[in-house]
């Protein structure tokens, strides 16, 4: 299928490694051009070796913080226009709530919930003026169902949901603008590694067994790929994905068990 997204501009965040890294790769096989930014310059520039490499459309770096000012202005200079907005960053530690103090919830909140927000702030309307623009903020299945010591990303990515459920319908939606939330549960990332390295360390197991352990708890009796979810991704930010917006697509293999 044509996705129709050749020479479109995407800025994707935190496009370094993981799921970032897999929207990045399907929008560039799609003849998309592309701005990755990563704190890690090395990381990032290893990906776009690999992105380039599909000789699709261009791909430009830039390392830096995107949670700060000086991160967003620089990841916007080097996009000469933003068709695409991928929102994402790592999530807040997790811990008990009882543990975090104002400047905890400041960074998470900064982070997850503001940074998307002054990206989606300095773009939609240029969007907006052209007839076309497509957001999809990468926030967590948490969103959907909240996780017991995830406590920081519950809220933050809970109030960017919040947000942007009235953003996307408001006149922009009528403007060929739509923005939409791409929930993850498990997926087999480097950070679900480290995540799941600490469960295994505290229960004195290896680590694949914890790993096998999780995956037979979910309905698809696995995890999700980096590739899987960047198609979707993909498709979200298509013109065949027009008629969607202000929605929030969950990607869990079936984990979560509500009807809706």
């Amino acid at each position: 299928m044509d996705l129709q997204l050749t020479g479109k501009w995407a800025l994707v965040c935190a496009a370094s490694k993981g799921l970032g890294k897999g929207c990045a790769q399907a929008l560039v096989r799609e003849g998309a051009n592309v701005v990755i930014t990563a704190r890690g310059d090395s990381a990032l520039q290893a990906t776009a070796a690999e992105l380039r490499a599909f000789g699709a459309g261009e791909v430009r770096t830039v390392a830096g913080d995107i949670t700060t000012p000086e991160g967003r202005a620089a990841a916007l200079a080097a996009c000469p226009q933003v068709d695409i907005l991928v929102n994402n960053a790592g999530g807040p530690p997790p811990g008990d709530f009882r543990q975090w103090d104002r400047d905890a919830w400041i960074k998470a909140i900064d982070a997850n919930m503001l940074t998307p927000i002054e990206l989606i702030k300095a773009t939609i309307d240029a969007m907006a003026a052209r007839g076309y623009g497509r957001v999809v903020n990468i926030t967590s299945g948490a969103v959907k169902a909240p996780i017991g010591n995830l406590g920081l990303s519950n809220g933050a990515r809970s109030g960017l949901t919040g947000f942007v459920a009235g953003l996307a319908r408001s006149e922009i939606a009528a403007q060929g603008v739509t923005i939409n939330g791409l929930l993850p549960g498990a997926f087999d990332t480097e950070r679900l590694r480290v995540t799941m390295q600490g469960a295994a360390t505290k229960a004195n197991e290896p680590l694949d067994a914890v790993l096998a352990r999780r995956a037979q708890m979910i309905p698809a009796r696995r995890f999700g790929t980096a590739d899987e979810f960047g198609a979707v991704c993909a498709f979200l930010c298509s013109p065949l994905a027009g008629y969607i917006t202000g929605q929030n697509l969950l990607m869990d293999g079936g984990l979560y068990p509500g009807t809706f």
